[in-house]
């Protein structure tokens, strides 16, 4: 099913798989118009798309997603909605009346917008870390949308967008002013990675402090499955061909889908390693210290910098939820999203890793003379 002479939204679209997705979507599709949504999106980047943005129109929106009269207008005569903007936090660094204020009440104020303005498709980017993993570290391997978990969210992140997915799938069949009804579906992709990812620089950035070599933070056996951007933003495109045709609207509306390609299972830290070896990069081959002397340092920082609280906000660089996180396994198949999206990956792991060893080269030099300068 095709997006032809469709208008659509792409909030966060000045962001890491933003800016992917509206790529894709002027590649693959001959859509109507994009509307680009987002704080403030740069020049650059409206340039970079000239080159296959052919008669399809382009327009920016910059505001605030909590903003309703903001949102309203940027939705009024769209057909589909490509949520992606969130506040992205793991340390805790954002007051949480800050990130729930964004990542859910931005979020229901799209929905509530969509309604208003008619938009009969909205497609919302979770996480992987909605299902976890939960503070006793119990893995999932190979994990699907069936799998059962028990686990209680400690990361403000993690809360917010959970709770903004619930939103939206139930949202679906809302009736629209119209009297059409909206349509919804939540992805949950796994950790991203690719040209652009900050995360990744932030590492390298590290190892380049550490004279070339990164920092172990995850044990060799806490495997995890990465996916690549170019991936993820094609699983959004087909989860909007799939909400436009009938026959599969209503099986798949309402519902979620984990998001990962064929990276191979490798531990978040030994991850980097993969992508940063050609660059010259080493790897500690342990931990600095054993993952239980790690947790109680954990705790403690975290007691003092709550007791310091009332005098100065201040954040510990690690907390035991992210330790956690690092270091337990946490693998899902993308088989459900294959059969009933009729995704497949586009960029094999061989190209994934291509394309990002490459920009990582290119951006190395000026990492290193950010930190020389400093």
């Amino acid at each position: 099913m095709s997006l032809r002479g469709d208008v659509c939204v792409v909030t966060g679209a000045g962001g890491f798989l933003g800016k992917r997705l509206v790529r894709l979507l002027l590649e693959e599709e001959k859509v109507a118009e994009i509307r680009m949504l987002d704080k403030h999106v740069q020049p650059q980047i409206l340039q970079t798309l000239e080159d296959c943005r052919g008669n399809a129109k382009l327009s920016v929106f910059e505001g605030d997603i909590r903003d309703s009269d903001y949102v309203k207008k940027a939705c009024r005569g769209a057909s589909i909605v490509f949520h992606i903007a969130s506040i992205i936090d793991i340390i805790e660094a954002v007051e949480y009346s800050e990130i729930y204020g964004v990542n859910v009440k931005g979020t229901q104020v799209l929905l509530e917008a969509c309604i208003q303005e008619n938009v009969v498709s909205f497609i919302y980017t979770s996480t992987i870390e909605v299902m976890g993993p939960n503070s006793k570290g119990e893995p999932i391997i190979n994990g699907n949308e069936d799998t059962i978990y028990d686990c209680t969210l400690k990361f403000s992140y993690s809360k917010t967008k959970k709770e903004a997915e619930q939103r939206t799938l139930q949202a679906h069949g809302e009736v629209l002013q119209n009297g059409g009804r909206l349509a919804t579906c939540a992805l949950r992709p796994m950790y991203i990675f690719g040209e652009g990812c900050r995360f990744l620089l932030g590492h390298m950035g590290d190892g380049i402090r550490n004279k070339d070599v990164l920092y172990r933070m995850s044990l060799p056996k806490a495997l995890v499955n990465p996916v690549y951007v170019g991936n993820v933003a094609m699983a959004h495109l087909q989860a909007a061909r799939s909400l436009k045709d009938p026959q599969k609207r209503n099986a798949i509306g309402g519902k979620f889908y984990f998001i990962s390609d064929d990276t191979p299972h490798v531990s978040y830290s030994d991850f980097n390693h993969v992508v940063m070896s050609p660059l010259g990069f080493d790897i500690q081959e342990k931990l600095m210290v054993p993952l239980s002397v790690f947790y109680v340092v954990c705790f403690i920082m975290e007691f003092l910098c709550m007791m310091l609280r009332p005098f100065k906000r201040i954040v510990p660089p690690l907390n035991r939820q992210l330790l956690t996180m690092l270091n337990t396994p946490f693998t899902f198949s993308y088989q459900r999203a294959k059969r009933d999206l009729g995704y497949s990956p586009r960029y094999s792991w061989e190209e994934a890793r291509k394309r990002t060893i490459e920009w990582l080269a290119s951006e190395l030099p000026k990492e290193r003379e950010q930190i020389r300068a400093i």
